[in-house]
């Protein structure tokens, strides 16, 4: 699977990705607002063996964020479901290398997968979780069509649920 914007090419993630991944986890910045940096390659086999599964499933997962004319992985950006913290709405869950930031890239990246969920998987509604200090990705978010629903504690953090359904998207694409 693949979709593309203006400046990306998001990509579904493969076992070849594993060392590009494992330096993007074991970065402080690019892990902030986590459960923090991925010490061992065995955590990152596992992020990519659940999202490669996810897509032999035929469910929606996870996209490598590329730039267009580079060939490097600089993030990730798609779904993640949480089903064992008691949340059934799937996420859009989103990181981008430090040296990418304050470009608009991610919140492209983001945009393209709110509406690959809408007009492909046809999903009812979407939701991000934000820790509340995480002021950029917050404004994704928002610039995503999503709004604070409620806070909530997360893996043991304050959290915010950011959120958009498929009715308030299908009225913003009619506006414009």
């Amino acid at each position: 699977m693949e979709l593309e914007t203006e400046r990306l090419i998001l990509l579904s993630f493969r076992e070849e990705d594993v060392d590009i991944m494992a330096q993007l986890f074991a970065n402080p910045d690019f892990m902030r607002f986590s459960l923090g940096v991925f010490t061992e390659r065995k955590q990152t086999i596992a992020f990519i063996e659940k999202v490669m599964a996810w897509d032999r499933a035929g469910i929606p997962s996870q996209f490598a964020v590329v730039q267009r004319g580079e060939d490097a992985i600089i993030g990730y950006c798609g779904f993640f479901y949480h089903l064992e913290h008691g949340i059934e709405d799937i996420e859009i869950g989103y990181r981008l290398h430090p040296n990418y930031w304050n470009r608009g890239l991610i919140t492209e990246a983001a945009r393209a997968v709110r509406d690959h969920a809408f007009r492909d998987w046809k999903l009812l509604r979407v939701i991000s979780l934000i820790h509340p200090e995480n002021i950029p990705s917050r404004r994704v978010a928002e610039k995503n069509g999503m709004k604070v629903e409620k806070e909530i504690t997360f893996r043991g953090f304050p959290t915010l649920v950011f959120a958009i359904t498929r009715e308030e998207w299908l009225a913003k694409r009619a506006a414009r």
